[in-house]
């Protein structure tokens, strides 16, 4: 199968799921949730490896701990911890590739970004008394912010839209949960989702080409 059906596939996969298939019964809500995550598994195994090769091979790791992260996220903390471990593997992936210092703009948001989310969401939980979701909401932020700080050091375009991607997924989700509904919030949660791990995936082949063209210098 060709990378380009393959694309299609996932996207047409993702919005069966998303906008499809009812929340009941949840085992085929699960099973069509995590099809589109083993299609972008299988986008990224084919796509040519750069050096160092380590790369890929993190970055599908990162992606098959995210898929069961998104099977276990209905037992909230098992799911974060697993999304929490997916998120240290993309830090290694991307600490494999890092070509330069982040942007000091970038580097900028994310400290702000961190530390309204954490006044925010962690501030409402400890005045509600869940003291056990504040230290596991701060440390997510902590490490997703980490994931977006090293996808900027790369500078893979496609890594960096992927962490952005995937940091606007997981705000909207967090703020729905913890704070206010917001509207289409599963699908704005999924399409960005989605959306990031597929960048993740072709990050690999951006990174593959930019080696090559440097050996062909």
């Amino acid at each position: 199968m060709s990378s380009k059906i393959l694309a299609i596939t996932i996207a047409i996969m993702g919005i069966i799921y998303i906008f499809l298939i009812p929340h009941d019964p949840v085992g085929i809500k699960i099973t069509f949730k995590l099809i589109p995550m083993l299609l972008i598994i299988l986008f990224a195994s084919i796509q040519p490896p750069g050096l160092p090769k380590s790369y890929k091979t993190l970055i599908i790791l990162g992606l098959f701990i995210c898929m069961l992260a998104d099977g276990l996220i209905y037992w909230f903390i098992i799911g974060l911890i697993t999304f929490l471990i997916g998120h240290i593997i993309y830090i290694f992936a991307f600490r494999r590739i890092k070509k330069n210092t982040i942007p000091k703009w970038a580097a900028a948001l994310l400290l702000l970004y961190g530390l309204i989310m954490i006044i925010w969401i962690a501030g409402t939980l400890w005045t509600e008394g869940e003291f056990v979701l504040v230290v596991a909401v701060v440390l997510y932020i902590g490490v997703i912010l980490t994931m977006g700080w090293h996808a900027f050091q790369t500078g893979n375009r496609f890594a960096i839209m992927g962490a952005i991607l995937f940091i606007f997924s997981d705000s909207i989700l967090a703020i729905n949960k913890f704070i206010v509904a917001i509207p289409y919030e599963h699908a704005l949660v999924m399409l960005s989702y989605y959306g990031a791990q597929f960048l993740f995936s072709y990050s690999i082949f951006s990174h593959y080409s930019s080696t090559r063209n440097n050996l062909l210098k």
